[in-house]
Parts: C-alpha cells; sequence; structure tokens
C-alpha cells in the first residue's frame, strides 16, 4: 500500500498525512508543484517529531512517480485508486489489494479528469446536503484504513 498526494496544497493536511503514514509505516509520495516548501513549519509541526519514521519521496510530475512505480513492479503497471467527490464506487464496497496506490488530489480542486481516467475511482458515502467533499488529510485516513483492513493488511503481524 502506498499514499499518493498529486499536488498537495495546504501544509497541515499534508503533516498530518505524513503522520498517518508514519504510523502505518505506507510510504508517503508528493507529487509537484507542492503548494508549500518541504521546510514550512506548519507542515513540520502537523508531523511533530513523526517525520523521521515517514518514507517520503518528492516527484516533480506524475510520470516520473508513474515510471518508478513500474519499475518497483518489475516493469507491471502500479494499481491506482483514485479518490473522488465527483463519482466511483463506494469505499465499503470496494475491493482493495495490498499494493494499491491510494492517490489523493489537490484539497481545492482535485484529481484532474485525465489523471481519473487512468485508475480505480472510489469515493467516501457521504449523506446529501450541505458537504460537497470531507477534507483531504480525513478522508486520506479514511480511504487508507479501509483499504487497509479490505485487504487484509491489518490482519497481518505487527499491527496493535
Amino acid at each position: 500500500m502506498e499514499i499518493v498526494l498529486y499536488e498537495p496544497e495546504i501544509p497541515p493536511n499534508t503533516g498530518n498525512v505524513a503522520r498517518l503514514c508514519a504510523a502505518t509505516d505506507v510510504p508517503l509520495h508528493l507529487i509537484e508543484p507542492l503548494g508549500f516548501r518541504l521546510e514550512d513549519r506548519y507542515l513540520k509541526r502537523a508531523g511533530l517529531d513523526y517525520w523521521p519514521h515517514v518514507r517520503l519521496a518528492v516527484w516533480p510530475d506524475w510520470q516520473s512517480w508513474l515510471a518508478d512505480a513500474r519499475e518497483r513492479r518489475g516493469g507491471r503497471s502500479p494499481r491506482c485508486v483514485m479518490t473522488s467527490a465527483r463519482g466511483g464506487a463506494p469505499l465499503h464496497r470496494f475491493a482493495f489489494e495490498a499494493d494499491d496506490c491510494l492517490i489523493m488530489g489537490p484539497e481545492t480542486r482535485g484529481l484532474p479528469a485525465a489523471l481519473l481516467e487512468q485508475g480505480e475511482r472510489v469515493r467516501i458515502p457521504m449523506q446529501p446536503g450541505g458537504v460537497r467533499s470531507i477534507n483531504m488529510s480525513t478522508a486520506t485516513g479514511i480511504v487508507l484504513y479501509a483499504a487497509l483492513a479490505s485487504s487484509g493488511l491489518l490482519d497481518a503481524p505487527g499491527w496493535c
């Protein structure tokens, strides 16, 4: 399982996701451009003392990350599970796999349509009304734990 933040914009959100990745030992990939510098105090504060435990990689663009992901899989393309408030399989009905890459979009605009076409799409079910989406870092936690549970990874040794 891997988390990929595509062009994240808000430092505290990325810091919260980094802390989530440290807690779950899931690699975190950031696709540039970033809406902040990695030295940003708000980013570091959100991760507090967890940054040394984050397996972080920063990529100049989507294609660079994708090429590396294919190489790490022996030439096989990764299964990209894209999150979208604009549709997709309900999260609780999606069959995640242990080596999925969970792709989260920028906070203010979400993933571009062209990128959404390159993977599976899931959505977090919500009650109809005034909320159109959930905060990116909160959504990442919801999706990651659903994926870990669905794929059986939470039952692996070492989880407490």
